[in-house]
């Protein structure tokens, strides 16, 4: 693993190195300002005991940000350096097929945690201008971060998982976006409709993205949670792990 650093920095650098990592940070930034907007609207019309963090969460441009950036993120994992014809001398460089892909991972991983950080600079301008310090307790805003950095790893190793699937960066942007909104949809407040049979309310209920979001915006760590989103990154790593050994050998 010792050249994993630079695969991890060489990642990165594609992302800053390319005005489709500038245009995603630039979109974050307007979802996530329109949504600070509406958030301070809801306070100022109308009081709020619980968290800002969980009041940010309910706003549409939450889920928004995530569906529509992490393709972007990931589609030139696999598919740009295979279009860009870099893959072959990639993979025939001394390293493993497990390096590169959790390089790959962990450079769109890193990408898209770095690009939420101006949201807590910009909570802390919020608490200082409202006084409101108790709807922002450090604690809460620290678990609800960690359950995007969470979300983040699940969409990120789906995007790789769709990248190597393809040489086209817009296929694969197209695959994992619909990949990422069917697997949100599907666990979507199962809880809500009553024409489910008793196995199945459970099992959505575990898988619901939405759900987890809501403990997590409230300052609740729930090991099953966690769980859920490091076996599912786990699975989408090994999917994509066996798709680069596949193509390795043809």
């Amino acid at each position: 693993m010792r050249a994993f650093p630079t695969l991890v920095l060489r990642e990165l650098g594609m992302q800053f190195n390319s005005l489709t990592g500038y245009v995603v940070i630039a979109g974050v930034l307007l979802l996530t300002g329109f949504s600070l907007v509406d958030l301070v609207e809801r306070i100022r019309q109308m009081p709020h005991e619980a968290p800002v963090t969980e009041l940010f969460y309910q706003t549409a441009y939450f889920w928004l940000v995530v569906l529509l950036v992490s393709p972007v993120i990931t589609m030139r994992s696999f598919a740009g350096e295979k279009s860009g014809g870099t893959y072959e001398a990639l993979m025939t460089t001394p390293v493993g097929d497990w390096e590169v892909v959790l390089a790959k991972f962990a450079g769109a991983w890193l990408f898209f945690v770095l690009t939420w950080l101006p949201v807590a600079g910009v909570l802390l301008v919020m608490r200082q201008v409202t006084g409101e310090a108790a709807l922002f307790e450090p604690r809460v805003v620290a678990v609800t971060f960690g359950g995007i950095g969470l979300v983040g790893s699940l969409f990120m190793s789906l995007g790789c998982f769709a990248s190597a699937l393809t040489r086209s960066e817009i296929v694969a942007a197209m695959v994992s976006f619909l990949f990422g909104i069917g697997l949100w949809m599907l666990g979507y407040r199962p809880d809500s409709s009553g024409l489910l049979p008793g196995w199945a309310a459970p099992a959505l209920e575990h898988i619901s993205m939405t759900r987890h979001m809501e403990d997590f915006s409230r300052g609740l760590v729930v090991g099953r949670h966690v769980v859920f989103y490091l076996t599912a990154t786990w699975l989408f790593l090994f999917l994509t792990q066996r798709v680069v050994e596949s193509r390795r050998w043809k």
